[in-house]
């Protein structure tokens, strides 16, 4: 496996955000974390990125333990968050909220990276020079996620990347999400979006107050009364 996390506890204070969590993502692997807000996904994402601190429990990523390593130690290992609401510099140009995702590369191929990217996203590459706060919430996620691609991940953790998306734009960004998974890049998704999350994913988990409370296939997950009743009002 290429991600495990073990007895993952998380808390703030006394709040008990995430209790007694196990995961795995495999090397070429999509798994969607679903469940409702406060359930917990979002500590779960910033644990393991060492954004916030683990109480108790592992993290291992590539056969090495991370669990006490800094952000930037797991940016190196090609540990990248897409975190949620985007995080975009408003006041610095595409371009330099682009190039801020290779700031732990020193290789002569950054550029090369950057072209590619430009490539995939032609509206990113037509407004390059202009300030970031021109694009729209679409626009501002694809930046996101090109920018998480210059630090050349070999699992990118994407946390509400739907949030605030019209429903053309959604079907966009999970075909996106859908053609880097098919490329071979490993995928730790939390998604509100239940059904396109379940639809691009390989297997899912649900969270509930910290806790997993249903997981599986994504096929079985999507047919599971269990988590219509919960996530998806009985629908």
């Amino acid at each position: 496996m290429l991600l495990e996390v073990a007895n993952l506890d998380v808390r703030y204070g006394r709040n008990h955000a995430v209790k007694g969590l196990n995961l795995s993502v495999a090397a070429d692997e999509l798994v969607t974390v679903l469940g409702s807000n406060g359930a917990g996904k979002t500590s779960l994402l910033r644990a393991i990125q060492g954004l916030t601190p683990c109480a108790s429990g592992t993290i291992r990523f590539a056969g090495e333990d991370i669990t006490r390593l800094s952000p930037p130690e797991r940016l190196r290992r090609n540990l990248v968050l897409v975190p949620e609401g985007r995080q975009i510099v408003i006041g610095l140009t595409v371009h330099e909220n682009l190039q801020m995702g290779a700031y732990c590369r020193a290789d002569a191929a950054v550029q090369q990276d950057v072209d590619a990217i430009y490539d995939r996203f032609p509206n990113l590459a037509a407004r390059r020079k202009m300030p970031a706060s021109v694009l729209s919430g679409g626009e501002q996620q694809m930046l996101a996620i090109g920018r998480a691609l210059l630090a050349r991940p070999k699992l990118m953790m994407l946390d509400e990347p739907s949030l605030g998306l019209s429903p053309l734009l959604v079907e966009r960004l999970f075909e996106l999400i859908a053609g880097l998974r098919n490329e071979g890049l490993a995928i730790l998704l939390v998604e509100q979006n239940t059904h396109m999350a379940l639809e691009v994913a390989s297997r899912g988990l649900v969270m509930e107050l910290g806790g997993v409370v249903l997981e599986g296939a994504a096929d079985l997950l999507r047919d599971d009364e269990r988590l219509a009743a919960a996530y998806l009002g009985g629908h």
